[in-house]
């Protein structure tokens, strides 16, 4: 029996120092784990801590091996998988640039209206639409926009946090 492919978002606190990353992106890379969506930034300059965001999938046994060596990794404070956790609110950013003319043009304005996202550079021919949400609302815009002249995708990538009053904490014996 095969077992199941899951996804899991799983944020990691760690130092922000130069290569920090680059670790990270190593261990996955070296163990031949998938990323498909990796967000990075600095969180807390006080303590210089940079909270990393990763999409990724795996069979339940995969997932919890990332976790581990994520864990052992010495700039990293803290990890959390928020599929686990419990609820989380996750979103993403995208600018998607559609080239059309006539009627396409009226029906990507209307599926962007449908959809929230905002014209954000216009030109008689094209247009640019920034648009947040889960990734699935992006992926259903990005389709629907596909016939009427798609032309270029550019996407940040998932931010996520967990939901209600729980917080995801620094190792303090890390810090």
């Amino acid at each position: 029996m095969t077992e199941t492919i899951q996804n899991s978002v799983i944020s990691v606190l760690i130092e922000n120092e130069s290569g920090a990353l680059a670790r990270v992106v190593g261990l996955f890379s070296g163990r031949g784990y998938n990323i498909e969506s990796l967000t990075v930034a600095l969180v807390d300059a006080e303590r210089s801590l940079s909270r990393i965001t990763v999409l990724t999938s795996g069979t339940s046994q995969v997932i919890e091996q990332i976790k581990a060596q994520l864990k052992r990794l010495i700039p990293v404070h803290a990890v959390c998988d928020l599929m686990e956790e419990g609820p989380y609110v996750g979103r993403e950013l995208a600018l998607v640039k559609v080239v059309s003319r006539g009627e396409s043009r009226t029906e990507g304005l209307r599926i962007a209206d449908s959809f929230r996202a905002r014209p954000v550079d216009t030109t008689a021919t094209s247009f640019v639409f920034e648009l947040t949400g889960s990734p699935a609302k992006i992926d259903a815009f990005i389709e629907l926009m596909r016939p009427l002249g798609l032309a270029e995708v550019s996407r940040t990538g998932i931010a996520a946090i967990g939901r209600g009053p729980s917080v995801f904490h620094v190792n303090e014996e890390h810090v």
